[in-house]
C-alpha cells in the first residue's frame, strides 16, 4: 500500500508539472511556428490539424527528467526514492526523444519538409540507441531475462537477450510513431499500457520501476490535458520514439516483456497492419489490404470519427491491459 501511494503521488506531481506549464509552451510553440505539417495523402479531414504546435513530447520527457533526477539527488541525505536503475530508460527516454525532436525539426523546418529525417538515418539510430541501452539492461542493471506465466523462476535467454531486446526497444518505438496519428490516440494507448506495466512492477517489489512509470502516466496525463480532441498540440516524433522506446524498457526491466503484444495491443496491431499493407501491396503488385495504413486511418475512412476511432481504440487497450496484469500474476 505504501508503494502505491508514493507511485500515485508521483503521478499527480507529474501531470501537475506537465499541465502548469502547457500552457506557456504551447505559446512558445506558437511564436516560433512550430507547427505540424500534415501529409496530402493522408484523409482530408486532417488538414484542419495543419499548423498545429508539434513537438509536444517536451512536455512530457522534461517533467519527467526533473522529477527523476532531483529526487534521485534526495537520496544524498539518506532518502531513497530511486534506485540507479531508473537512469536507463531515463537516458532511453531522453535519447529517443532527442532523435524525434531532429525529425520533428527536419519535417517543419530541414530541406525535408513534411517528411523528417531519412528512413534508413532514423532507424540506424535507432538500432545503435536500442543496442546500447539492452546491453546496460543486460550488464549494468541485470534484469531478469524472461518470466513465463506459470514459472515461478528466471529463464535465461544469453546469449539471445541483447539483440532480443534491442528488437523489443526499436519495434515499439516504431510501434508508438505509428499509432500518434489522431488526437489523444498515442497519449492514451501509452498511459494505460505503462500503468499495467507499473502496477506489474509494484506486485513484483519492483520500486524504482514502479515509480518511474507512473511519474511517466502523470506526465502524458498533463500532455493529454492540451492533446484532447481537437488538439491545441501534437506529441510529433519528439513523444512518440520516447514513449514507446521506454514502455519497451519497462517491459524488459520487469521481466514480463512477453506480455506486450497483449498489454501493447493497439501500437503492435498498428505496426503489423503497416508491414501487412506493405507486403500486400508488394505481393499483389498495386492492391491493398486495407484503405490505408496504419490501422487507425482504415477505419477512420470507413466512417468513424475520430473519437470514435480513439475512444474504441483505448477500450481494447484497457481491456487487453487489464488481461496482461492477470497473465502475469498466473
Amino acid at each position: 500500500m505504501k508503494e502505491t501511494s508514493m507511485a500515485l503521488s508521483l503521478s499527480l506531481i507529474g501531470f501537475v508539472m506537465a499541465v502548469i506549464w502547457g500552457g506557456p509552451f504551447i505559446r512558445m510553440l506558437k511564436h516560433f511556428k512550430i507547427g505540424k505539417l500534415i501529409r496530402l495523402e493522408g484523409p482530408k479531414r486532417h488538414m484542419t490539424k495543419m499548423g498545429t504546435p508539434t513537438m509536444g513530447g517536451l512536455m512530457i520527457i522534461l517533467p519527467v527528467l526533473f522529477i527523476t533526477v532531483l529526487l534521485n539527488f534526495v537520496s544524498l541525505v539518506g532518502v531513497n526514492l530511486f534506485g540507479n536503475e531508473v537512469f536507463v530508460p531515463l537516458i532511453t527516454l531522453v535519447l529517443f526523444g532527442i532523435l524525434g525532436a531532429i525529425d520533428d525539426w527536419e519535417g517543419i523546418r530541414g530541406p525535408r519538409k513534411q517528411l523528417g529525417m531519412r528512413a534508413r538515418t532514423k532507424f540506424a539510430f535507432q538500432v545503435i540507441f536500442a543496442v546500447a541501452i539492452a546491453l546496460l539492461l543486460r550488464y549494468y542493471v541485470g534484469v531478469p531475462q524472461l518470466f513465463w506465466p506459470g514459472v515461478n523462476q528466471v529463464i535465461r535467454l544469453d546469449p539471445f537477450y541483447v539483440p532480443i531486446a534491442a528488437f523489443m526497444i526499436v519495434g515499439m518505438s516504431n510501434a508508438v510513431n505509428f499509432t500518434d496519428g489522431l488526437d489523444g490516440l498515442a497519449g492514451l494507448i501509452t498511459a494505460t499500457a505503462l500503468a499495467a506495466y507499473g502496477g506489474i512492477a509494484i506486485m513484483q517489489g519492483q520500486d524504482t520501476v514502479a515509480r518511474f512509470c507512473f511519474t511517466l502516466v502523470g506526465a502524458l496525463f498533463g500532455f493529454l490535458w492540451f492533446n484532447v480532441h481537437p488538439a491545441a498540440l501534437i506529441m510529433g516524433d519528439t513523444g512518440s520514439l520516447a514513449i514507446g522506446a521506454v514502455l519497451a524498457v519497462i517491459a524488459l526491466m520487469t521481466g514480463q516483456w512477453m506480455l506486450i503484444p497483449i498489454i501493447a495491443i493497439i501500437p503492435v496491431s498498428e505496426a503489423v497492419s503497416v508491414i501487412l499493407q506493405i507486403g500486400y501491396f508488394k505481393l499483389t503488385k498495386g492492391k491493398r489490404l486495407f484503405k490505408m495504413a496504419p490501422l487507425h486511418h482504415h477505419f477512420e475512412l470507413l466512417g468513424w470519427s475520430e473519437t470514435q476511432v480513439v475512444q474504441r481504440f483505448w477500450l481494447i487497450g484497457l481491456l487487453f491491459a487489464i488481461i496482461g496484469i492477470a497473465v502475469a500474476l498466473a
